[in-house]
């Protein structure tokens, strides 16, 4: 069981800006809770995303010593994948390419064809470099724009993946829209007829659907979960109103319910809980 733990998803929408000595010290206290990665940052526009700007001066004040945590960095071109490559302490780029033509065109300003052309040069990139590429499928269970979506539409995106060589893809809610009829399916199907892949569940919903949601992509065979601590976040690109991230607190207590141990120090994770609460009740 892999637990991913995104305090960028959980920042990235709020209109103060956390100041950026502040973000180090809740990263650093993340990093000894033993997550198996953490999704720290993104090198993008600071005009699009102007709460992670200080992106580079935050992983210059990272404490990795002892930590078996990896750092994954969000990039939404070939020009940020170019950037986050430079750093040693970087194991993951993630690059969110969307099922909905109108939300890639949203959240990163291209065409599909043109963010699928992206993905295949930051993949040489990473396979050069000695890192790995995550590719989220945002929009993955639907989306509110009116644009195709299908089962079928889905598969033919991790066919491309696959062909590529992408070895990690996370099915990306974005939105809440997804239900366990809608996930079940999906991973059941993804997860046998692409061994090569390591399937994710990055999942954004409310308090009430967070169990069926996550129990879905659990009994379909997922075993890679993003989640935020407090269930903070989502994406200022989707939409006005944020469905939050997936609660970490949540999926522990979901793998304590079926005796999964998750391999984290606890009162690591207790003390982080309670950065992040002092860190999020400024806004």
């Amino acid at each position: 069981m892999k637990l991913i733990e995104c305090p960028r998803d959980a920042m990235q929408g709020l209109p103060d800006f956390i100041p950026t000595a502040t973000k180090i010290a809740y990263l650093n206290a993340l990093l000894k809770v033993g997550f198996d990665t953490l999704d720290f940052g993104s090198f993008v526009s600071p005009k699009a995303i102007p709460q992670l700007r200080d992106t580079t001066e935050v992983l210059a004040g990272l404490d990795l010593t002892d930590s078996p945590t990896k750092l994954l960095a969000i990039v939404a071109n070939v020009r940020g994948a170019e950037t986050a490559i430079q750093y040693p302490e970087i194991s993951y780029l993630g690059f969110p390419l969307s099922v909905s033509a109108t939300f890639q065109r949203r959240n990163t300003n291209q065409t599909t064809a043109e963010a699928l052309a992206d993905v295949a040069t930051m993949h040489e990139l990473c396979e050069r470099t000695g890192k790995t590429l995550v590719a989220y499928l945002s929009m993955g269970f639907g989306n509110p724009y009116g644009d195709a979506w299908s089962p079928e539409i889905v598969t033919d995106f991790t066919q491309h993946l696959a062909q590529l060589g992408v070895r990690v893809v996370a099915l990306s809610d974005t939105i809440g829209a997804s239900t366990a009829a809608t996930i079940a399916p999906l991973f059941s199907a993804l997860i046998p007829a692409f061994p090569a892949i390591e399937f994710g569940a990055h999942l954004h919903t409310t308090p009430a659907t967070w169990r069926e949601k996550v129990s879905a992509a659990y009994e379909a065979g997922c075993r890679r979960f993003d989640g935020a601590i407090g269930g903070i976040g989502g994406c200022p690109m989707a939409a006005d109103q944020l469905t939050g991230n997936m609660a970490t607190e949540n999926l522990l207590a979901f793998l304590a319910e079926r005796g999964q141990e998750p391999g984290l120090d606890l009162e690591a994770f207790s003390r982080a809980r309670s950065a992040a609460t002092e860190v999020f009740a400024l806004h």
